[in-house]
C-alpha cells in the first residue's frame, strides 16, 4: 500500500489520522508536521487522505462488528463546492453506526441507494425508524416489494433523536473545514471521519491499545 512513497508509513498515517480525527485544515497539519521535523506540503497530505481512505475502509469493513437489527435512518446536510449535498446515515438502537452515503439529491432514489448499501454491508434489519420523510418511507417500501424479507417501517419522532444527535459529531468535524472542493473528495473524507468515529465507538474487532493504533492496524 505504501510502496514507492518518499515518507514512511507512520508519517503518512499520522497525517491522515490528524485530518480525520480533528477539525484541522491541511495547512494546520502541514504546520504540525513541521514542528515534528517533517517537511511536507499540505497538498500532499490532501492526496494521502484521498488515496488511502478507501483502502482503509476496505479493511475496516472486514473487521466491523455486527449491528443490532433495529435501525434509525436519517439524512443531514453537507456543503460541497458551495452547494448543499445530503449525507444519509443510519445508527442502530444503541447508537452504533450502521452505514452512510453522500448523495447529490434527497429523493427516493438516493434513499433507496443508501438502503441497499447499508443492507449489503450489514444484513437486513427487522425495523427501521424514520422521520416524516416520504422518500425514506418509499425507499423501504420499494425494497419490501422486491424482497421476501420485509422491513417494518416505524415513524416515532423521539426514537430518531439518537441518529440526529449522532449527526452532530460529523457536523462538528466538518464545520472547521474550508469546504469540500469536489464530491469525490468530500465522499472519501467523510468516509474516513465516519471510520474514526466508529473506532471510537469500539465497532472494530481486535482493537489495539489506542484509537490511533487501531486506525494504523487497518493499514
Amino acid at each position: 500500500m505504501f510502496k514507492g512513497y518518499c515518507f514512511p508509513k507512520e508519517i503518512i498515517l499520522q497525517a491522515v489520522y490528524f485530518k480525520l480525527r480533528f477539525s484541522l485544515s491541511y495547512r494546520d497539519i502541514e504546520e504540525l508536521l513541521s514542528i515534528r521535523g517533517v517537511t511536507v506540503d499540505h497538498a500532499t497530505v490532501q492526496r494521502w487522505v484521498y488515496k488511502f481512505t478507501p483502502l482503509i475502509e476496505e479493511v475496516f469493513r472486514k473487521r466491523k462488528k455486527s449491528v443490532i437489527s433495529s435501525w434509525r435512518m436519517d439524512e443531514t446536510y453537507i456543503k460541497v463546492k458551495g452547494e448543499w449535498m445530503f449525507l444519509y446515515r443510519a445508527v442502530d438502537k444503541v447508537g452504533d453506526t450502521v452505514d452512510f452515503l453522500l448523495t447529490k439529491r434527497r429523493n427516493k432514489l438516493a434513499a433507496h441507494k443508501f438502503l441497499l448499501k447499508a443492507i449489503t454491508n450489514n444484513g437486513c434489519p427487522k425495523v427501521i425508524n424514520i422521520d416524516k420523510s416520504g422518500a425514506n418511507r418509499e425507499a423501504i417500501r420499494t425494497y419490501n416489494k422486491r424482497r421476501l424479507k420485509r422491513i417494518r417501517i416505524r415513524q416515532c419522532k423521539y426514537l430518531n433523536n439518537r441518529v440526529e444527535g449522532d449527526h452532530r459529531f460529523i457536523k462538528w468535524r466538518t464545520a472547521g473545514m474550508l469546504g469540500f472542493k469536489s464530491f469525490e473528495s468530500a465522499s472519501r473524507t467523510l468516509t474516513g471521519i465516519e471510520i474514526v468515529r466508529m473506532i471510537k465507538k469500539e465497532q472494530v474487532s481486535f482493537p489495539m491499545a489506542t484509537y490511533f493504533k487501531t486506525f494504523c492496524s487497518l493499514a
